[in-house]
C-alpha cells in the first residue's frame, strides 16, 4: 500500500512491545508521515517492562518519517482538541486517524467502582468520539479521509474480569456505524479493527499455551498483522469500505 503524502496521526504508541509502534512503523514504511501520541502512565501503571516516559521520543530519533505529539490523557476533551490542534500547526493538514488508545484495568463485577467505570468510557468511547470530530472539522472538504478504529473481541464472550472495558470496546462498533454514515458525505471512511488476541506480552506461561491453543494455525495474533490492516484501511485502495468492523484473528474460537 501507497501512503505517500498523507499525515496520519496514530494514538496508543507507548511502547515498543504494542500494536501502535507496529502500526507507526508499517504506515511509515509505506510512505506515511506519521504522527505518534501516547500516555505511558496507562502502560507504566499496567507494569509493563518496556513502558518508560522516554519511548516515543527514543523511537522517532530512529525513525525520519515518525513525529511524536505530548503526551496526555485522551480522557479529557480539551486534551482532543489540542492534540489535533497541535498535528495541524507543526505539520499540515491529518489524512488518516488511529485510534489505537485504551483505558483498561481488570476486577470482579462486585468491584467495579464509578470513577473506574467514567474512566472507562471517557478514554475508550468519549475520546474517541472528540477525537474523530476534530479530525472530521479540520480536514479540507474534498479530500479523502481514512479513520481506523479498535474494538475488541471480548464483548463477544464472557469477560467478567473487564466488564467496563467490554462495554466501551462494544461501543466502538455503534461509534464505527454511526460515523461512517455521518462522515460519508465528507469523504471520511470509517471502520474498526478487531485484532483478536495479540501477543503484546500481557499473557504468559500456561494461558498464554491456553489462548495459543484456541487460534486454528496455533500462534497469537502479532501487532504485525493488525498494522498491515492499518496500512491497507489507511490506502486509496480501500477507499470503497467504510462502517466495517473488520476481525482480523486469525479464526480465533471462543
Amino acid at each position: 500500500m501507497k501512503l505517500d503524502g498523507k499525515t496520519i496521526l496514530v494514538t496508543g504508541v507507548s511502547r515498543l512491545g504494542g500494536i501502535g509502534a507496529a502500526i507507526a512503523l508499517k504506515l511509515s514504511e509505506s510512505g506515511a508521515k506519521v504522527i505518534i501520541h501516547g500516555h505511558s502512565d496507562f502502560d507504566i501503571e499496567a507494569k509493563y517492562s518496556d513502558s518508560d516516559d522516554s519511548f516515543p521520543s527514543e523511537f522517532c530519533k530512529k525513525h525520519e518519517n515518525i513525529f511524536v505529539a505530548p503526551s496526555s490523557d485522551l480522557s479529557s476533551g480539551r486534551n482532543c482538541e489540542s492534540l489535533i490542534e497541535f498535528v495541524n500547526e507543526k505539520y499540515g493538514v491529518i489524512h488518516g486517524l488511529v485510534l489505537n488508545h485504551a483505558y483498561s484495568t481488570q476486577g470482579s463485577f462486585g468491584e467495579l467502582k464509578e470513577d473506574e467505570i467514567n474512566k472507562h468510557l471517557n478514554t475508550n468511547v468519549t475520546g474517541n468520539l472528540l477525537l474523530i470530530q476534530n479530525f472530521s472539522e479540520q480536514l479540507v472538504d474534498g479530500n479523502r479521509g481514512a479513520i481506523t478504529l479498535f474494538t475488541s473481541g471480548q464483548y463477544l464472550g464472557p469477560m467478567t474480569q473487564e466488564i467496563a472495558y467490554a462495554v466501551s470496546k462494544d461501543a466502538i462498533i455503534g461509534i464505527t456505524n454511526q460515523a461512517s454514515y455521518a462522515l460519508a458525505p465528507k469523504n471520511i471512511q470509517v471502520n474498526a479493527i478487531n485484532p483478536g488476541p495479540t501477543d503484546t506480552g500481557y499473557a504468559s506461561g500456561d494461558d498464554y499455551e491456553r489462548i495459543k491453543n484456541m487460534f486454528p494455525a496455533k500462534r497469537w495474533g502479532v501487532p504485525e498483522d493488525a498494522a498491515n490492516l492499518v496500512a491497507f484501511l489507511q490506502s486509496d485502495e480501500s477507499s470503497w469500505i467504510t462502517g466495517q468492523i473488520i476481525a482480523s484473528e486469525g479464526g480465533f474460537t471462543r
